[in-house]
């Protein structure tokens, strides 16, 4: 079979409801690296989350964090093709100085190796660390650097004026998405950087040609990569709106290993 590159999303597609991979889903991905083809991760999630499921799953395949704004090859630091797209740690501190008025519980800056956090009572998003240590504190002079992502956990009755305030005052240089699910969150990326952006990237780097990708999501921040993909693949516990856009849909959720069955099938992987 011609080689494919396999690019994953991970909460509420690979992994189960507790944020696990089954043995079986780590079986058939395994089987489908040994067949020839391409396995690769393309997350929302920072690299500090999504680490210890790369090295589970014995990848040696490029990382995608932040929804495409970040490229790198975990465990070599001397990668030259690693890339990360970040946004001006001002408008952090804009939103620092607004976070009475907009709402805001939590608002953290994050990076490939950065995180900082600020927040008026402890949040439980899974996420995010409960507590902050001494050394997570976010403020005008701990962020030295410009984050790859900001976000932040405020009022849902905010959600709407605070999304029109980022993108009046900053909509030439982010993108605003608030998160799927019953957390009222939102996140702030780069302008115009999608998880499209990361495979895109990784089939370069593999020269496999657009045909040739498929990919597996279920929520709004995939819709890019699986309009992108040759072959974009929706969970059956997806949102309608990507199963709209998608090629097929799996017939079983993420809680009964939908990647793993779909994969097995369309690969032709030995049971």
């Amino acid at each position: 079979m011609t080689q494919k590159l396999i690019a994953l999303d991970l909460d509420g597609t690979t992994l189960n409801n507790e944020s696990k991979l089954s043995s079986k889903t780590k079986r058939v991905l395994t089987s489908a690296v040994q067949a020839g083809h391409i396995v690769s991760i393309v997350t929302g999630r920072p690299y500090r989350l999504s680490a210890e499921i790369y090295d589970d799953l014995h990848l040696n395949t490029p990382l995608i964090n932040f929804n495409g704004s970040l490229g790198h090859m975990p465990h070599n630091q001397n990668w030259d093709l690693e890339y990360q797209y970040t946004i001006d740690r001002g408008i952090a501190f804009d939103l620092m100085a607004h976070h009475y008025e907009f709402g805001i519980n939590y608002l953290a800056a994050e990076g490939k190796s950065l995180f900082l956090a600020a927040q008026d009572n402890p949040i439980h998003l899974g996420f995010f660390p409960t507590t902050l240590a001494t050394n997570q504190i976010l403020s005008q002079t701990t962020l030295s650097e410009d984050p790859t992502s900001l976000t932040i956990a405020l009022d849902r009755d905010k959600q709407p004026a605070v999304i029109q305030y980022l993108n009046d005052h900053f909509g030439d240089q982010v993108d605003v998405a608030p998160w799927g699910g019953p957390d009222s969150v939102l996140e702030i990326g780069a302008k115009g950087i999608q998880k499209a952006t990361g495979v895109e990237f990784i089939a370069n780097q593999y020269q496999i040609d657009r045909q040739n990708i498929i990919a597996f999501g279920d929520e709004h921040n995939d819709t890019a990569m699986i309009d992108y993909a040759g072959w974009g693949v929706v969970m059956q516990n997806g949102t309608p709106q990507l199963k709209s856009i998608a090629n097929d849909i799996t017939e079983a959720t993420n809680e009964e290993d939908g990647v793993a069955n779909y994969l097995t099938d369309y690969l032709g992987l030995a049971e």
